[in-house]
């Protein structure tokens, strides 16, 4: 990166757009021009070299002459920056102006509540299923779904989760269990869960 490149990088994050940064820094290494002439050396047009003239006048970053034909003039960087952060600090205390004002006219008006947002998580992995059950389960407050295979069911049990969700049956919590599939195999574990006071169903196909 050239040091005309790292300024004009610079120009940017301070708030400035491309055009206006380019601009800036022409002027400022090669002085005061006319619009035809600039609008030459940047390879643009003389229309957008005019906009972005009158972008960099109302930030207080360029200074046109009085007399004809105009000439715009680099103001020194250190006040064209200082000028630049009294107009963010400006914007910035219009912006807060708007807010209040839209905050009061929304508590003059009768605006819907947004309905309540249902949210799902599909869990691909075992380690999937551990690391997000219990941090999940403490979080929840009225209940949950779960469909779930007939390992899931195993890898609970043998991983503490089901402690975790009796704790939250007992609170008042509510938990539904759909099964994917079934075994006789997995009957002593769907007791479990029933005992729990969990609702538990199988889907069939």
């Amino acid at each position: 990166m050239t040091n005309d490149d790292d300024f004009i990088s610079r120009l940017i994050g301070f708030g400035l757009s491309e055009k206006e940064a380019h601009t800036y820094l022409h002027l400022l290494k090669y002085g005061p021009k006319t619009p035809s002439p600039l609008a030459k050396s940047l390879k643009t047009y003389r229309e957008d070299v005019h906009r972005t003239l009158t972008s960099l006048i109302e930030k207080g970053m360029v200074r046109p002459s009085l007399d004809a034909p105009t000439v715009y003039t680099a103001v020194d960087l250190d006040t064209a920056l200082e000028a630049a952060l009294k107009k963010h600090e400006s914007d910035l205390r219009e912006m807060e102006a708007r807010k209040r004002e839209i905050q009061e006219l929304s508590r003059q008006q009768h605006f819907s509540p947004a309905p309540e947002m249902v949210t799902f998580k599909i869990i691909k992995s075992l380690r999937e299923l551990v690391s997000v059950m219990v941090p999940t389960i403490s979080k929840l407050e009225k209940g949950w779904d779960m469909v779930v295979p007939e390992q899931a069911i195993i890898f609970a049990s043998q991983f503490g989760i089901n402690p975790f969700t009796e704790a939250f049956v007992a609170e008042g919590g509510k938990v539904r269990v759909l099964r994917t599939d079934f075994s006789y195999a997995s009957i002593p574990l769907v007791r479990e869960f029933v005992q729990m006071g969990l609702e538990v169903r199988a889907k069939t196909q």
